[in-house]
This record gives C-alpha cells, sequence and structure tokens, in this order.
C-alpha cells in the first residue's frame, strides 16, 4: 500500500514537473490615481494648455510596481514603473500617432532618465521635459486572467497542464491618458480591451500563454490607438493654434 502512494505521488510530482508552471504578469496602473486626485480640485480645474504646435509627444507605459513578463522588466521603484521594452506595441501604431496633423513626433521617455521612484506624473513630465516634449502620453495595459469563471490576479502562479476541460479567458484593457508637460493639464483619456477566449485545456505550455497574453495586449494596444487617432481631432479643435486663443 505504501509502495503503491509512493508511487502515485512521484507519478504526480513528474506530471507537474512535465506541465510546468506560468506566473501572471504584474497589474497595470491607475492613470486616474497617478494623474493625482489627492490634489485641489480648484488647483486641477485652474490649469491650462500650454503645449506648443507641433507637439512633441513622448510616451511612457506605466505598470504596477512589481510587474514583469518573460521578455520585459520596469524601471522605476516603489508605486509605479516604466516598461521600456515594446514587446507587444507594434511600430506601425506609433507610426499612426505620429502622422496626425500638428504632431512634430512621438518617441518614448529613454529608460537612463526614469527616476528611481515614480510617485505621480509629476515625475514622468520631468522627464518629458528634459526631452523637451510638449505632451506625455502616459498609457497602462492590465492583463487579467480567467479560469471557470474564477479571476486570476496579478503575479499568481498557474500549473500547466492540469486544467479541468472549462472555458479560459485572457483579457487585456489598455488605457491612456495625454497631459500637457508644462502644466499638467490633462487633455483626455481613452481606453479599449481585447479578449480571447477558449477551452483551459489548451493552456498546456508557458509558450501558449504567453501567446494568447502578448496577442491581446497587441490588439488592447492598437484599438486604444484607434481610440486617440479619434481623439487627437478634438484636442486641435479646442487647444491647437485654429483654436480661439491658440497659437
Amino acid at each position: 500500500m505504501r509502495i503503491q502512494m509512493a508511487g502515485a505521488l512521484i507519478s504526480a510530482f513528474l506530471l507537474c514537473a512535465c506541465a510546468g508552471s506560468y506566473v501572471t504578469p504584474g497589474s497595470g496602473a491607475s492613470l486616474v490615481q497617478f494623474a493625482g486626485t489627492d490634489a485641489a480640485i480648484s488647483d486641477v480645474m485652474a490649469r491650462e494648455p500650454a503645449a506648443a504646435f507641433p507637439a512633441r509627444i513622448a510616451t511612457a507605459r506605466l505598470q504596477g510596481n512589481a510587474y514583469a513578463t518573460r521578455g520585459d522588466a520596469c524601471c522605476g521603484g516603489h508605486r509605479y514603473c516604466v516598461a521600456t521594452a515594446r514587446d507587444v506595441e507594434p511600430d506601425s501604431a506609433f507610426a499612426r500617432l505620429n502622422a496626425l496633423p500638428m504632431v512634430a513626433g512621438v518617441a518614448p521617455v529613454n529608460r537612463i532618465l526614469i527616476p528611481n521612484d515614480i510617485q505621480s506624473v509629476e515625475d514622468l513630465r520631468s522627464v518629458a521635459a528634459s526631452l523637451r516634449a510638449d505632451m506625455l502620453l502616459v498609457y497602462s495595459l492590465d492583463t487579467r486572467f480567467n479560469l471557470g469563471g474564477t479571476d486570476i490576479g496579478p503575479l499568481q502562479l498557474i500549473s500547466l497542464g492540469l486544467f479541468r476541460t472549462e472555458s479560459a479567458m485572457v483579457t487585456t484593457t489598455a488605457s491612456a491618458a495625454l497631459f500637457d508637460v508644462r502644466t499638467g493639464f490633462l487633455y483626455g483619456v481613452a481606453e479599449a480591451t481585447a479578449q480571447d477566449e477558449q477551452r483551459s485545456t489548451v493552456w498546456g505550455t508557458r509558450q501558449v500563454l504567453e501567446t494568447v497574453r502578448r496577442d491581446t495586449e497587441r490588439r488592447s494596444f492598437e484599438a486604444l490607438v484607434n481610440q486617440l487617432l479619434e481623439f487627437w481631432p478634438s484636442v486641435l479643435a479646442e487647444h491647437g493654434p485654429s483654436a480661439p486663443g491658440g497659437g
């Protein structure tokens, strides 16, 4: 009996070892909280944009402080970090932003300039200012895994190859906020979501999960860029050189 139990335990161990595991990525960042909602409302309402046109736009992908994937890590410190590797953001998406009217250029912040402790939008505005940017586009990707109706949170370990036959879902929500570098004025926000649903038995290897994650994040980011493309004309109409009082 003991020999049988020992054999069963060894078999289970080997099965787990062969199946492997996958750690879900860290969380996205709340851009509303990052913008500083604790500031006095009167101070926020009193801010005015001061960007010059054609505008130079710095971009930064903000994530939760413990964010990490197999192909990327974060720069920064305790509360937020900046993911500097564009592992899911296609160059074509940034090219579309770069081609917008009255945009002089779009470029990511330099990881060398990123402070060790990012606390608020002011920290990244300082980085963007050192790059002579007029606007700062901050975006975040929040990817969630759901198995059989149960949400698997960030930085959780998923055992592979041992699933029952049930629904598995990966959802990524991409959000963005566009700030004036000089004053901190918030031009607006955008959000988009992409999803992949399949049978959980498909989740057999880390590479499969990585492929699904990257695909949903890429599609959510491209959808987010579409939102920004639709949003930009209203920025020009209200604050551009042809707007009342525009420069």
